[in-house]
C-alpha cells in the first residue's frame, strides 16, 4: 500500500522555498491561509446566489484533531459541492486549522489548476502524503470514487459510487482516524452525463484510432452542460445553477484499528461496505427530504 517516497513537511532552503518542486502536491506547506481568505468572497457569491446552498449536520464534525472526511464526487471536473464544502469548512473553523484535500495525480500536470489548488490545501492523492497530513493532526478530505464517480451517468446521480477503492479504509485504520462522510444533493445535476464510453474508446485506441485517452482517469463521458452544450471526454465544465444541499454525517468508528486491522482484507472489506451503506442510506433520506420540500412548495 505504501511506497518509499519522501514527503516534504516544510523544510526550507536558504532561499526560503520548500525543498523539492513547488506545487506538485507533495508538500504540506504550500497551503496558504491568505490565499484561502482571498477565495472566500468568490466562494461566498456562488454559495449564496448561484447554488443557494443549504447545509446541515456540522455538529457531527469533530471541532479539532485529525479526521478523514470521505465524500462522493459530483458534477464533473467542476465538482461544485467540493468548493461549497470548503467554504463551509473555513467559515466554521477558520483558516489556521489544518485541512487538506487529496487531488488526482493527473490534475497536478496542469499548473493553472495545480497552483491555486495547492494554495488552498490540495495534496496529491497518495497514501504517504495523506499519512503525513493526519500525523500532523489535520483533517483530510478524500473522494475515493475519483473521476468514475464525478462522471457517473445522470441516472446514477443518487447512488454512492466509491469505485471499490478501499485505500481510505486502510488509511483510517492505520492512523486511527475517525471517518466523517459527507453527501450532497443537486451537485450531480449541474451537468447531465449521458454515458461513459471509456471501454469503447480504449478499444478504438488499441486498434490505432488517434483518440487522446487518459488512462489515469479511466473515463470518457458524453455529457450536456456549459459551456460546450454537448461535450465528449473528461474536459472541464461550468456547472449549471442548480441548488445544492450538503450534509455532514455522524463519524464512523470501527471496532479495531492499527496496522493489523489495516492488513486484514476481510475486515477492510467489511468496513468499506459499512461506509458505503451508511452513505447510501443517508443520501436516500436526503433525496426524499428534498423531494418532499419541492412538492410542498407553492
Amino acid at each position: 500500500m505504501f511506497d518509499n517516497i519522501n514527503v516534504s513537511t516544510g523544510s526550507r532552503g536558504s532561499d526560503g522555498k520548500t525543498a523539492g518542486h513547488q506545487f506538485d502536491g507533495w508538500s504540506l506547506e504550500e497551503r496558504n491561509p491568505d490565499v484561502i481568505k482571498a477565495w472566500m468572497p468568490v466562494w461566498e457569491w456562488f454559495y449564496r446566489h448561484y447554488f443557494r446552498v443549504q447545509t446541515d449536520g456540522w455538529h457531527h464534525m469533530p471541532p479539532e484533531g485529525k479526521v478523514l472526511v470521505v465524500g462522493s464526487h459530483n458534477g464533473g471536473l467542476a465538482s461544485p459541492d467540493t468548493s461549497m464544502f470548503l467554504y463551509d469548512w473555513f467559515r466554521r473553523f477558520g483558516y489556521e486549522r489544518l485541512a487538506y484535500g487529496l487531488m488526482h495525480p493527473s490534475a497536478w500536470k496542469t499548473p493553472i489548476f495545480a497552483v491555486p489548488a495547492a494554495q488552498v490545501g490540495a495534496l496529491i492523492a497518495h497514501p504517504k502524503v495523506a499519512i503525513a497530513a493526519l500525523q500532523k493532526g489535520a483533517a483530510v478530505l478524500v473522494y475515493p470514487g475519483g473521476a468514475e464517480d464525478m462522471f457517473r451517468p445522470y441516472n446514477q446521480r443518487y447512488q454512492i459510487h466509491l469505485a471499490g477503492r478501499k485505500g481510505f479504509i486502510k488509511l483510517a485504520l492505520r492512523e486511527e482516524a475517525p471517518i466523517v462522510p459527507i453527501i450532497s444533493h443537486g451537485a450531480h445535476e449541474t451537468l447531465i452525463v449521458l454515458a461513459d464510453f471509456y471501454q469503447q474508446v480504449r478499444q478504438l485506441h488499441e486498434w490505432g484510432f488517434p483518440w487522446k485517452l487518459d488512462a489515469e482517469t479511466g473515463v470518457f463521458p458524453l455529457y450536456l452542460g456549459l459551456p460546450w452544450g454537448v461535450a465528449i471526454g473528461p474536459i472541464p465544465n461550468f456547472p449549471l445553477p442548480v441548488q445544492i444541499h450538503t450534509r455532514v454525517l455522524a463519524p464512523i468508528v470501527f471496532e479495531r484499528y492499527g496496522r493489523a486491522a489495516a492488513s486484514d482484507r476481510a475486515y477492510v472489506n467489511a468496513c468499506y461496505e459499512k461506509v458505503c451503506t451508511q452513505m447510501q442510506l443517508a443520501l436516500d433520506r436526503l433525496v426524499r427530504e428534498v423531494s418532499a420540500r419541492q412538492s410542498s412548495a407553492p
